[in-house]
């Protein structure tokens, strides 16, 4: 491909990916003018908004503009090709609400042909009792919730500053009997500018199908008076995906051999809620000890999450093998807190 080509190629990707979010969203923020309302709990799997990575959620989730490691795999799969290494990331977080968040992601660099990767993304419950309005102490039975998301990624340079990649997701909801089931793409770039190294990231996230709950409990009798056995189907509404866009600013303010100072910011746009911004920084010594800070949700409506903090642990051993080992702090105002523990390993 010419550099005349990809020139046109990556403008009309940034043009695609800037001008579709609102034209995708404008029929939501229109409904929010109209009632003034923040548009929270109008989508399905909203699980798929729970950021990924402490290295990032450390940073206020500013970090679709660095997404430089396998935690790329959600804030931007445009930053994927540019990695060199494999990298395996593994994230356990004990959720609001007793529930679990997981992920698994794992990325394979391909060289000149860019890198794929994959990941698992979960939340579930422990089992809970099942009350009636008869019984409502239990019935004796007991039932659980979960959500899944599996991704293939496919990430590639078009050319040395300029990347770009896509998730495609499978997604289930379920309830007790009920599930609920979906597909969805992301679509990421990444820019590396001339000036300072300052780079421009941009995701459009969950674009895809409707989901709508089905199973067996959604089968009732009805008694039409010759017959107490009619049996019908209670038809629940579909819901769509948490849409957003998301556009990003990252740069090292501080370089050398020793030092390292990234600052970044990102501005979001979703389906579900009000705009809002994320500031994040991160400090680096020989890139072996790092110090985060960030705070998120500014200008969100409503929003809990508010300021971050976390640091992190990089170490070679067992061979060439690097071992990343990662934390974060997050406040949730009314809902206490939030505290993340990742594991990478780099090889």
């Amino acid at each position: 491909m010419s550099l005349t080509n990809v020139s046109r190629a990556m403008k009309r990707i940034i043009l695609l990916i800037t001008l579709a979010a609102p034209l995708m969203t404008s029929h939501a923020a229109f409904a929010q003018n109209e009632i003034n309302v923040s548009k929270v709990g109008i989508t399905a799997a909203p699980f798929l908004t729970i950021g990924v990575g402490s290295r990032a959620l450390s940073m206020g989730g500013a970090f679709v503009a660095t997404a430089n490691d396998a935690s790329a795999l959600y804030w931007n799969p445009g930053g994927l090709a540019p990695l060199r290494h494999t990298e395996l990331l593994f994230v356990h977080t004990r959720w609001i609400a007793d529930t679990n968040f997981d992920f698994a992601g794992a990325v394979l660099p391909l060289g000149e042909a860019g890198a794929i990767g994959l990941s698992i993304t979960s939340l579930t419950t422990g089992d809970m009792t099942v009350r009636t309005i008869e019984r409502p102490e239990g019935t004796g039975e007991l039932f659980s919730a979960s959500d899944l998301a599996i991704a293939l990624s496919y990430s590639r340079s078009l050319t040395d500053r300029f990347s770009i990649g896509v998730n495609v997701k499978y997604i289930n909801q379920r309830i007790w009997h009920e599930s609920a089931s979906g597909f969805a793409i992301d679509l990421g770039t990444l820019f590396v500018t001339s000036f300072h190294g300052l780079r421009i990231g941009a995701t459009l996230s969950n674009f895809g199908t409707d989901m709508r709950m089905e199973g067996k409990d959604l089968l009732v009798f009805y008694d039409i008076g010759n017959n107490d056995r009619v049996s019908s189907k209670i038809e629940t509404q579909s819901w769509s995906l948490p849409l957003n866009f998301q556009f990003g600013l990252a740069m090292e303010i501080v370089r050398s051999e020793r030092h390292r100072l990234t600052v970044a910011a990102d501005a979001l746009h979703p389906s579900d809620n009000t705009e809002s911004v994320n500031l994040g920084g991160e400090y680096s010594l020989q890139e072996k000890f790092f110090l985060r800070g960030g705070y998120r949700d500014l200008f969100l409506r409503d929003g809990e999450q508010t300021f971050a903090i976390g640091g992190g642990l990089a170490m070679r051993f067992l061979g060439n093998v690097r071992w990343k080992f990662d934390y974060a702090y997050a406040d949730f105002g009314r809902l206490e807190n939030e505290q993340r523990f990742s594991v990478a390993v780099e090889f």
